[in-house]
């Protein structure tokens, strides 16, 4: 699988058309902390399961750690719900392409302060979601973010400030690879592999102010990363529809 050849521009362009398939659900990613380390190619493609190779740029493989605010969840046909449509994400990533050419991100864990958000990714997008809990402040850009799993004895914690203005990733360089991703595959631990796709309008991208960072989650999925992370970049938020899962042929 590592030999399968790398998506033209083009190819990770037609990623962002919006999907013809129904609407499943309605979220807003909020203030999105980016941070991402180079990886051998080759560490990387041994995590994954049948059926995805590493994705490369210019041959450089990469593991993220991306801490964000998940606001204003909701199934399609029904309102958001106070207690229940709000909450902290924090997932440690790669990215990946499959049999049929098409990028996507592979997920190692994605950790969440609402169970039933857990219970519902888990069941119905196979997903490989963490009770954690997570403490946090934010205003005016500025974010103060806390984290940490069930079962795990130390916590993550972040500190950014975003500027105020962003601006789309230049197709064809890294940051569009790293942040322009609208697919995703699952697993379901019996050989089946999965893949949804989310659409949003593409991320206003800049480089925050970062003085504070951590990768316990990263060294749960077997990683050591060093810090502070070499490539860092930041979103003030996006509105995303939600698209079923299918399976991979």
């Amino acid at each position: 699988m590592s030999g399968l050849a790398s998506p033209t521009l083009a190819e990770r362009l037609a990623e962002r058309v919006r999907p013809t398939s129904r609407v499943v659900g309605y979220q807003r990613w909020s203030e999105l902390l980016f941070l991402h380390w180079e990886l051998p190619a080759e560490q990387v493609q041994a995590t994954l399961p049948a059926g995805l190779a590493v994705d490369t740029w210019e041959g450089r493989a990469f593991v993220g750690i991306v801490p964000f605010f998940m606001d204003r969840i909701r199934p399609a046909g029904l309102p958001p719900v106070p207690w229940l449509s709000w909450f902290h994400e924090l997932n440690v990533r790669t990215y990946v392409v499959d049999t049929r050419g098409r990028p996507g991100v592979w997920f190692y864990s994605l950790d969440c302060d609402q169970p039933v958000a857990v219970w519902l990714a888990r069941r119905w997008f196979r997903l490989p979601y963490q009770h954690a809990r997570f403490r946090s402040t934010r205003s005016n850009g500025e974010v103060s973010y806390e984290a940490r799993r069930k079962g795990l004895s130390e916590s993550d914690r972040f500190r950014w400030k975003r500027p105020s203005s962003g601006r789309p990733a230049e197709a064809g360089t890294l940051e569009f690879f790293l942040v322009e991703r609208y697919r995703l595959f699952a697993a379901d631990g019996r050989g089946g592999l999965f893949t949804g796709q989310v659409h949003h309008s593409p991320y206003e991208i800049s480089v925050p102010e970062l003085t504070a960072s951590s990768s316990v989650v990263g060294l749960a999925a077997g990683f050591e990363f060093s810090d502070p992370p070499p490539l860092i970049h930041s979103v003030a938020g996006v509105d995303v529809t939600i698209h079923p899962l299918e399976s991979v042929a």
